[in-house]
């Protein structure tokens, strides 16, 4: 018996340690869940801040790139991977809600059971304990009661056989030995009664309560079992809920790259930068054999050659052969004067847009503001109708400024549109129109120049004009290289110079300053004394000397 009993106490603390890891399994699982759910929030969160971080920038060039297709795709991807990261989101809250949160309840009430059923255990096991140590104290007093029923027995027998004994000793033993008899009697009925009682007891420990316990802890553990697989099942499914989303945003990168045109960007850029100027037409033949008499041709480059150097007041006026002049570096003037006709047609235009847009704006706020005004005159609790006039008045005053401006910027887009040349030749240095402008030679060619500084000439211009024009041209070509030097230049840039007119030079490189910048953002410089060209200003350290020009260094 004593067996029995160490091996059901095994048992039983096998079962609870037992019991105890699959406890620790599933928190175990759970924490996985919750170190899941952590990096799809922060996955989500990252795939967010990249797409925040691609973003264009409100009025900025990025903005205005969102008209090429490509460009547009781009921010097709970056929304859709925006919405990407939204089902990472949606993964980590399901697995958060349905799993984490679920399994955490689950593994209280688990701990609780557990616990209530090996409680039960003990119970039992210190019931049955009980019982053996009532049936062992019984069974040693029968054990004892019969010893002394022995004793007392032998002890009547020695004085009933003892002559010397007076009979009433014999008498006394006698009774002593027959109440000895009874109580060993008693003894062994008690010990019956109770070894049958614990008979009953162990049997029902053994064969019912103890297995009842048992399968109670193998029912909670087979509980316990089901629901690990159930909640890796949901974890497969909360995953597999959000792919077709997924598919779609994946689907949604695909269309946004297959929407890409390249022939559509590419005529974006072409408008963008399309100048307006005609291409020049065919260079004619010079007869040096007979100079009265030679011409020029009107629509060729050798009109920007005749153009460049013409006779001035006391003096000549140095120029340089000079097509297409880069845009400066600058903001350039306020009506846009040195970007070629169509470009300068497109940012006026747009100009006036944005100032419509703002007078639009101002008016709808007087309009609101007048609203207010005849609510508190009708209901003057309200509030003060003359409170309103300060603010009308500045409106008011706004939308004057504002108009002005953007009548301004229409009367220069009307100027470009009215006279878009119908034949140009190749824009020169705005200097350079200035002095032809106020030479007599050309007197009659004013208000011809076109916006970006580009001239035109008329078909009915005197042709002997034209040749004066040419013989001043050669002549004051060939004193070009007698221009003394008013100063020096450091490059801090390189520079390719790869229109004519310009010159190259690195970073470092110092140059002669042979013309100072006369406010169209171009220095003409020298190298060696045989290589001359205009460089960008803002790309060079200027050095004028004392004795040369008043002003000092200048960057």
């Amino acid at each position: 018996m004593g067996d029995c009993w160490s091996i059901a106490e095994d048992q039983f603390d096998n079962l609870e340690k037992h019991t105890q890891w699959g406890i620790e399994f599933v928190e175990r699982y759970n924490k996985f869940v919750k170190d899941r759910t952590d990096i799809e929030i922060s996955y989500a969160k990252q795939l967010r801040n990249l797409s925040k971080k691609y973003q264009p920038k409100r009025n900025s060039k990025e903005e205005e790139e969102q008209r090429f297709t490509s460009c547009q795709a781009f921010l097709a991807v970056l929304n859709e991977m925006n919405d990407y990261a939204g089902q990472h989101e949606v993964i980590a809250e399901n697995m958060s809600g349905l799993i984490f949160a679920e399994l955490s309840r689950y593994i209280q009430e688990l701990k609780q059971e557990r616990k209530s059923h090996f409680q039960e255990g003990r119970r039992a096991q210190q019931h049955i304990e009980s019982c053996w140590k009532q049936l062992e104290a019984s069974k040693r007093r029968f054990e004892r009661d019969c010893k002394e029923a022995e004793r007392a027995q032998q002890h009547f027998e020695k004085m009933d056989n003892d002559l010397n004994v007076t009979k009433a000793d014999v008498e006394k033993a006698r009774q002593q030995a027959q109440t000895r008899h009874q109580m060993a009697s008693d003894s062994k009925g008690e010990y019956s009664s109770v070894l049958q009682n614990f008979n009953k007891e162990q049997h029902e420990h053994y064969y019912t309560n103890i297995p009842n316990i048992f399968r109670k802890i193998q029912d909670l553990d087979e509980r316990r079992i089901v629901k690990i697989g159930e909640s890796m099942k949901t974890f497969s499914e909360v995953d597999r809920q959000v792919v077709p989303i997924i598919g779609k945003c994946l689907d949604g990168i695909t269309k946004a790259a297959e929407s890409i045109d390249e022939k559509h960007d590419t005529q974006l850029v072409v408008e963008a930068f399309k100048s307006g100027f005609e291409q020049p037409g065919d260079v004619e033949f010079e007869d040096f054999g007979q100079p009265m008499k030679r011409t020029v041709s009107e629509s060729s480059l050798s009109n920007s050659r005749s153009d460049v150097k013409q006779e001035t007041k006391g003096g000549k006026s140095k120029g340089k052969l000079w097509p297409f002049i880069k845009k400066n570096k600058g903001s350039g003037p306020e009506d846009f004067s040195h970007l070629p006709p169509e470009q300068r047609r497109k940012k006026l235009q747009q100009k006036i847009d944005e100032f419509n847009k703002e007078i639009q704006k101002e008016i709808d706020q007087r309009d609101g503001l007048t609203k207010m005004k005849d609510v508190y005159i009708k209901n003057p609790q309200m509030g003060r109708p003359e409170s309103v006039d300060p603010k009308l008045a500045e409106i008011e005053q706004t939308i004057e400024k504002l108009r002005q401006e953007s009548q301004k910027f229409e009367a220069w887009l009307a100027e470009v549109e009215g006279r878009l040349p119908t034949k140009i030749d190749h824009p020169r240095r705005p200097s350079e129109m200035h002095e032809l402008q106020s030479t007599s030679v050309n007197n009659c060619a004013q208000d011809r120049e076109s916006p970006d500084g580009s001239y035109t000439e008329e078909q009915n211009q005197d042709p002997q004009l034209k040749v004066a024009a040419q013989s001043e041209f050669d002549d004051e070509f060939d004193d070009e290289e007698t221009l003394t030097a008013i100063g020096t230049c450091k490059a801090m840039y390189p520079f390719e110079g790869q229109n004519e007119g310009t010159i190259a030079m690195v970073e470092g490189e110092t140059l002669s300053v042979i013309e100072e910048d006369k406010g169209d953002g171009w220095t003409r410089v020298r190298r060696n004394e045989d290589e001359e060209g205009y460089v960008p200003t803002s790309y060079v350290e200027v050095y004028l000397d004392r004795n040369t020009k008043g002003a000092m260094t200048y960057i």
